[in-house]
């Protein structure tokens, strides 16, 4: 996909006028940096999330975290004042439990390594959870909880390096806590690595299972996935072919879309969760760069210039598909983004 094709390739024709939601037959919604920061909502999520279900639109709510059940994500997200069921919430323990079923087929013993939730996901699935080698599990499934200890890495190493099918539900190395980040599922992934060689396979994002998962519970054929990480939402759609939106609420920003690869680069681009009520942004090609709304971007002497007047994000999603299409080479971004950072700042 070249640089016009990336500006636009679910924008133009008749349906370019419409707002971006109605591109696409579901939501699938990333949590934190998305909905949530902590435990508030972020700006204009809860009234945008509410007109989901208005302009006949399911959405998904889609998380690495397997140490919480869905019903517990849920009820978090209808205490922010979001009607949420507990089947529209998706966790990367549910992705998991599914593809051990498939690796191994009902009933058969799994090693689980890790929550309640996780091992309640597995036996959702149709298997027996087992805690032991020794009951030689058809397979492991892994996830993170604060409470798994020493011993369980080593049962799961023992299954492991005889040669049973390993799942981990995420390989995040951290995870948050009031006091700042701790070792996460990847960290204790790694002991088992070490300890065997072996390699896992990955069900939370960015794998294409856990968006496979969502998408199939919400019925959609060409759903639209919305997250703020370009190395997980983004990649993660990209590698289950799914469109995505890129918003400007948590840990992506503008500097980092323009030295984003191929791989990385969103569909779209919105300031906040307002972006799914707006028509996309599109980039066209003029002359020597390109033009997006109000803006005009180019590369002129090794640097992406921008110059024009309004929504800011149009003015970025400009300059990054002149910065994109000027590939192999890397023209310094910082003129541009001298002129438009003041935009996000407001």
């Amino acid at each position: 996909m070249d640089a016009s094709e990336q500006a636009g390739s679910t924008a133009s024709g008749p349906k370019a006028g419409l707002p971006l939601l109605r591109l696409y037959d579901a939501v699938l919604l990333d949590l934190d940096g998305v909905v949530r920061v902590g435990s508030h909502p972020v700006p204009y999520a809860v009234p945008v999330l509410r007109g989901l279900r208005e302009a006949d639109r399911r959405g998904v709510y889609v998380t690495n975290n397997a140490n919480l059940s869905p019903a517990g994500v849920a009820a978090a997200l209808r205490h922010l004042g979001l009607a949420v069921d507990d089947d529209e919430v998706v966790t990367s323990a549910e992705a998991a439990a599914r593809l051990a079923s498939e690796r191994c087929g009902r009933h058969a013993p799994v090693l689980v390594i890790g929550s309640p939730a996780l091992r309640t996901a597995v036996a959702a699935h149709g298997l027996r959870p087992v805690t032991s080698e020794r009951d030689r599990p058809a397979a492991v499934v892994q996830g993170f909880a604060p409470t798994v200890s020493w011993q369980e890495l080593a049962e799961a190493g023992h299954a492991v390096a005889r040669g049973v099918p390993w799942i981990v539900t995420n390989t995040d190395l951290t995870v948050p806590t009031p006091r700042g980040a701790v070792p996460g599922n990847g960290a204790l992934v790694a002991v088992v690595q070490a300890a065997t060689g072996a390699e896992p396979a990955v069900a939370g994002k960015p794998s294409p299972a856990l968006f496979r998962e969502a998408a199939r519970r919400a019925g959609a054929h060409r759903p639209l996935m919305v997250g703020d990480s370009l190395d997980t939402d983004v990649q993660g759609a990209r590698h289950a072919g799914y469109d995505s939106l890129l918003v400007l609420t948590g840990r992506t920003r503008p500097a980092d879309l323009f030295v984003a690869p191929p791989r990385l680069r969103p569909t779209h681009l919105g300031r906040d969760l307002r972006a799914l009520c707006a028509p996309p942004l599109v980039a066209h090609p003029l002359g020597r760069g390109w033009r997006c709304r109000g803006w005009y971007a180019r590369v002129e002497d090794g640097a992406v210039l921008v110059e024009g007047s309004g929504d800011a994000c149009a003015g970025l999603w400009a300059a990054c598909t002149a910065a994109w299409a000027a590939a192999p080479e890397r023209p310094d971004p910082l003129r541009a983004l001298a002129v438009l950072e003041g935009g996000f700042s407001r």
